[in-house]
């Protein structure tokens, strides 16, 4: 299989892993959602769970591949504050947790990329 049919395949099943752990272990995930938002951190950490999942079905489906890869890129933007706000409550935790809630920051702009690359490479195809 080629890389270009691969990487969006490759994309889905982060997405999906990522999607069953919020509803398999939400806690991590509740303590990253920031307070400012409403309703309760439970109900944000599944919210976007289901969006994962969303967006991996999406993603794993030719027909929907170029649509799903770009709410990805926005998705992955989205939940930067998430990112911002477990670096800010991790600072003062061991370093190599500070330096893994840190150092998932700059690991943010790959994933967009990497989703409007997907993107590019559905226009086109269906």
């Amino acid at each position: 299989m080629p890389r270009s049919e691969r990487s969006p395949l490759l994309l889905a099943g982060l997405l999906a892993t990522a999607g069953v752990a919020h509803f398999a272990t939400p806690r991590p995930f509740d303590a990253t959602i920031p307070p400012a938002l409403p309703g309760t951190p439970r109900a944000w950490t599944y919210a976007s769970g289901a969006a994962e999942l969303a967006l991996a079905a999406g993603l794993a489906l030719p027909r929907t591949r170029k649509a799903a890869a770009l709410a990805t890129a926005a998705f992955f933007v989205g939940v930067f504050p998430a990112h911002v706000k477990m670096a800010a409550d991790w600072r003062h935790r061991p370093a190599p947790q500070k330096a893994a809630a840190f150092g998932r920051l700059p690991l943010q702009v790959p994933l967009v990329l990497w989703a409007r690359g997907v993107a590019r490479n559905a226009e086109g195809r269906s």
